[in-house]
């Protein structure tokens, strides 16, 4: 956005410089990206008054011009076809230096004196015409400086706007934050007072808008108009600020663009066709040419301003060649609208077409600022151009809705900023800017933002609206506090962590699938009709109809990547997943949400290992089991247990090798082996393990506390026990027993070999361990550890039915 510094003094009593304007801006919140002092290479460039012009007498393309500069006549060469006697024009004399760098200097052209040169306004940087000399016909002194007979002299100020201030694309809209900080007025030329009230009655012409993307349209008819060349001053503004200007009514158009923010257009009148006006989508197979000549192919969720037949203009963004002002035209239908920023930035990206106007209704125009633009158009259009504004117009605003307004606690304003505002300074400093506010209690202001603020929706953004206009310079600087305490972690966050860690350690790999999953993976889980883990939580608008629930379970999306992996020849597989599932309870208006971790085991023991050494042995349900119990290991809880528990088998597993998974006596989850026809279901044909546990419960399962032991000073000593059994004892209950026999002495307990045959009976077997004894005190004598060795051996014998075995 560029204004020049005058433009803005024009409604606003600044008392700053250029410069410090630029930086208090900037503070504001409106980051100015260039201030640059405009024209300020024109010293010894004068006004000129062509006294006659007379041809060269050795040139045929040449004239010989006497000039006045004051009282001063000098003689010059020129080559302008417009230069004639009786025109005030600009000169440059010997010594100046022209914007493009040439100096200029007395010289002889084709034999004839030439004092200086006349120029065009691309000779002085003002624009790019160079079709002649400057003709200054409103002028009738010479010898001034140009400078200063044209007040060429301002400084352009260009602001970086975000997409969020679409107000500020305006003067006015700078103007009234210039006013704010500034604690002064805005005076705009044009106020809510001063608009007529539009009723439609008796016009000339009809406007019927036929889509919700356009919330407001106004219109007026002017007649008389007389098509010319803008004045000065109003060319001097678009010129400055990098606008061409075209002529009195399209530079009125775009002067007042820039000054409001609000685009208009004009249609010359008498090409409408049934002088109608009508905002609707365009047509298949409608074509619309538009002011750069390049013809347009419309699609049907085009937004288009039509006559009674045909596109005349695309909304919001360009008009058409076949309604353009022109010399000829002499009534002109003014239109100053408001569209639907998502239709006007979807329309300026597919026709590849990048206006002005589509830079400001893309942000969104303020609906309540078409009537009041137009009415200073219709002002301007009466002063430059002559015009003759019909009685009525029309202002079609059903469209228009009023903002809501929005609570602003005081307290919480403070707390957030840091600050202690009062409740009448935030009522100062917000009304300043057009806010209004009014008081709901002592520490409560409610807020209305005015419609030109689309960014102002929730509390906090008006608290963001103090800390901008307070100045975020006047805010105290602080160090920030750095508590003295290690930083809370969120237990549920950190278990997942260590779990992933754990796993990765393990050799297994983290998958992360979508929780939108195929209702059909239920079925191949065979799972039963009223099996809870069935009631999905169905999606209104799924991606797809293999993504149309919420997943109940992890398992299948895991068993869809082995698949995937086994299609693409890496049989040898380790995964595992935590994530959410949602199954729907019943009274609950939200499915309940349970973390999971699942995991799944396929193809070798021992992934990646060289086959000569290894082999290739598949893994089994013992890998499942010695995952799980390296896993509860290292995250440090004890009291981990299996259970058989026939009732409770999945039907998507092998029965004979499902098991439960206790912690501290609370049934987690379970392990097994995938049932073969589940798995073909899934189109997979090698044997997959899987885990499943639920993380909630393991947060409040007990950790064990880790406690410093000193390092042992006497060593340990090392003895066997082998004990013949019953079968169907257990070899870890075997192991626990020894643990808690009660004997001090015993550090470690380890299983060496179990056998069965030989001389071993039949439904008996051999259970050799190696129990590690050590004492903290002193070095142990045989006496003393056989002792303790002793009970250990009769406690096996005693609690298992067993004997020592001899050979």
């Amino acid at each position: 956005m560029k204004f020049t510094f005058d433009w803005l003094r024009q409604f606003v009593d600044v008392n700053l410089t250029p410069h410090e304007l630029a930086d208090r801006l900037t503070m504001a919140g409106l980051e100015v990206d260039a201030v640059e002092e405009i024209f300020a290479g024109l010293d010894g460039v004068k006004v000129a008054e062509i006294l006659s012009v007379s041809p060269h007498p050795d040139a045929d393309r040449l004239v010989v011009c006497q000039v006045a500069v004051g009282a001063e006549k000098v003689q010059v060469v020129c080559g302008a076809p417009n230069a004639r006697a009786g025109l005030f024009s600009a000169l440059a004399l010997p010594g100046a230096t022209l914007p493009s760098g040439v100096t200029i200097k007395k010289s002889k052209i084709r034999g004839q004196v030439s004092q200086g040169m006349l120029c065009s306004e691309k000779d002085l940087g003002i624009s790019d015409s160079h079709s002649g000399i400057m003709e200054l016909v409103w002028l009738h002194e010479s010898g001034v400086d140009l400078a200063q007979a044209l007040q060429l002299r301002d400084t352009v100020i260009e602001v970086d706007l975000t997409p969020n201030r679409p107000d500020c694309a305006s003067v006015m809209g700078i103007g009234r934050e210039s006013a704010a900080f500034c604690r002064t007025s805005l005076n705009p030329p044009v106020t809510v007072q001063d608009i007529p009230r539009l009723t439609g009655e008796n016009c000339e012409f009809s406007v019927t808008v036929q889509h919700e993307d356009c919330p407001r349209y106004a219109a007026r008819l002017l007649k008389n108009v007389k098509i010319g060349p803008s004045p000065w001053w109003l060319k001097k503004r678009l010129l400055a600020v990098g606008q061409r200007p075209i002529n009195n009514v399209v530079d009125v158009t775009n002067y007042v663009m820039l000054e409001y923010g609000q685009p208009l257009h004009a249609f010359d009148f008498r090409k409408l066709q049934g002088a109608a006006i009508v905002v609707r989508r365009a047509k298949i197979g409608e074509t619309l040419t538009t002011l750069d000549n390049v013809q347009r192919t419309l699609e049907p969720d085009m937004l288009m301003i039509c006559d009674a037949q045909r596109p005349v203009a695309v909304a919001g963004v360009m008009g058409g060649v076949n309604s353009e002002v022109d010399e000829h035209t002499t009534e002109v239908l003014l239109e100053s609208a408001c569209f639907s920023p998502v239709s006007v930035r979807r329309t300026a990206r597919r026709l590849n077409l990048a206006t002005e106007a589509s830079y400001r209704f893309e942000r969104g125009v303020d609906p309540q600022l078409p009537p009041l633009a137009m009415e200073r158009a219709v002002r301007l259009l009466c002063e430059v151009a002559g015009a003759e504004v019909a009685a009525d117009g029309v202002d079609c605003a059903a469209g228009v809705k009023k903002n809501e307004p929005i609570k602003l606690r005081v307290n919480r304003t403070n707390n957030l900023l840091g600050y202690d505002f009062s409740a009448d300074e935030i009522t100062r400093m917000l009304s300043a800017i057009e806010i209004g506010v009014r008081p709901l209690s002592d520490d409560t202001l409610l807020v209305t933002p005015p419609s030109f603020r689309v960014d102002l929706e929730r509390e906090i953004d008006l608290i963001e609206e103090v800390a901008r206009l307070k100045g975020y310079n006047e805010f105290p600087q602080t160090m920030p506090l750095v508590p003295m305490a290690a930083a809370w972690q969120d237990p549920a966050r950190k278990l997942r962590q260590d779990i992933a860690a754990a796993m990765t350690a393990l050799g297994f790999y983290e998958a992360i699938n979508y929780s939108f999953v195929n209702p059909r993976h239920l079925d191949m889980l065979r799972l039963a009709e009223d099996d809870a883990r069935r009631r999905t939580v169905q999606l209104l608008n799924p991606l797809a109809e293999d993504q149309s629930v919420l997943r109940s379970m992890l398992l299948p999306g895991l068993l869809d990547n082995v698949r995937r992996n086994v299609n693409y020849q890496v049989a040898d597989i380790r995964l595992f997943e935590i994530g959410k599932c949602f199954v729907p309870g019943p009274g609950l208006e939200q499915p309940e949400e349970k973390t999971y971790l699942t995991a799944v085991l396929s193809g070798r023991r021992l992934p990646g290992a060289p086959l000569f050494h290894m082999g290739e042995e598949k893994c089994d349900i013992y890998d499942v089991k010695g995952v799980l119990e390296t896993l509860l290991a290292r995250l440090g809880f004890s009291g981990l247990g299996f259970a058989l528990a026939p009732e409770a088998v999945q039907p998507y597993s092998d029965s004979d090798t499902f098991a439960q998974v206790v912690v501290q006596g609370k049934a987690l989850g379970c392990f097994a082996r995938m049932a073969r026809k589940v798995l073909a279901n899934f189109g997979i044909k090698q044997d997959v393990y899987f885990l499943n546990l639920q993380l909630e419960p393991l947060l409040a399962a007990a950790k064990d506390t880790k406690q410093f032991v000193s390092l042992p000073k006497f060593p340990a000593v090392k003895w066997d026990i082998a004990v013949v059994v019953p079968e169907q004892v257990r070899v870890g209950e075997m192991v626990e027993s020894i643990l808690h026999s009660g004997v001090a002495l015993v550090e470690q307990v380890e299983l060496f070999d179990v056998f069965r045959g030989g001389a071993i009976s039949k439904g008996m077997k051999s259970v050799a361990v190696k129990v590690t004894y050590r004492s903290a005190e002193q070095t142990l004598d045989d006496e003393t550890l056989g002792l303790e060795h002793q009970k250990i051996i009769d406690i096996l014998l005693t609690r298992f039915g067993g004997q020592l075995r001899e050979v």
